[in-house]
């Protein structure tokens, strides 16, 4: 996590801008209780806070769970910014208990079936994941942090899916995320 405290640190990835997506979904939606997993510097955590929602992040960056904990202050919202490391299982993901749950440009595999089962019935799974990408220009990423094309699609079959969608060329979200990206929206059967 230290290199993720660093580039918190510096202020890279900490816009306060929410992923377009989660603006979208949310804009009509009431309030609930919402989980963002690897919340980062806390965007959207906030925003859902500021939209009235009981919201829960986790983080394995004590940097950037500090930033949530700062920037939700300042705008006078709660949010209940947790520093967990999701790869050692460190956070209790409660069973039919979120009604949203959000996870922007974070891949851990083995974390689908939690994030799947902490979702209420009629409740929502909001996401946008880098893809593999071989575009000229485009950095390296381990491949391990990457979707396949269709492999978030597939993940959520048996889910009533409102949007799917890959980005052809990089993602334009604000967060700083330059390479291609699987979104969707999910409602839980």
């Amino acid at each position: 996590m230290a290199d993720w405290d660093e580039r918190y640190s510096r202020g890279e990835h900490a816009t306060l801008e929410p992923h377009r997506l989660l603006v979208r979904v949310t804009e009509n939606l009431a309030p609930g209780r919402a989980l963002d997993i690897a919340c980062g510097a806390g965007r959207h955590a906030i925003h859902l806070a500021q939209l009235g929602w009981q919201v829960t992040a986790v983080d394995a960056s004590r940097v950037g769970v500090e930033l949530t904990r700062e920037r939700a202050r300042e705008r006078g919202v709660t949010v209940d910014a947790r520093l967990a490391d999701l790869e050692r299982g460190q956070f209790d993901f409660k069973e039919n208990f979120y009604d949203l749950v959000c996870v922007f440009y974070y891949l851990q595999r083995d974390l689908f079936p939690q994030l799947r089962a902490c979702v209420r019935p009629g409740g929502l799974f909001v996401a946008a994941i880098h893809m593999v990408d071989a575009s000229p220009g485009v950095k390296p990423m381990n491949p391990d942090f990457l979707l396949e094309p269709g492999e978030l699609r597939e993940l959520f079959r048996d889910w009533q899916i409102e949007h799917d969608y890959e980005t052809p060329l990089h993602d334009t979200d604000a967060g700083e995320h330059t390479r291609r990206s699987a979104e969707i929206v999910a409602v839980k059967n």
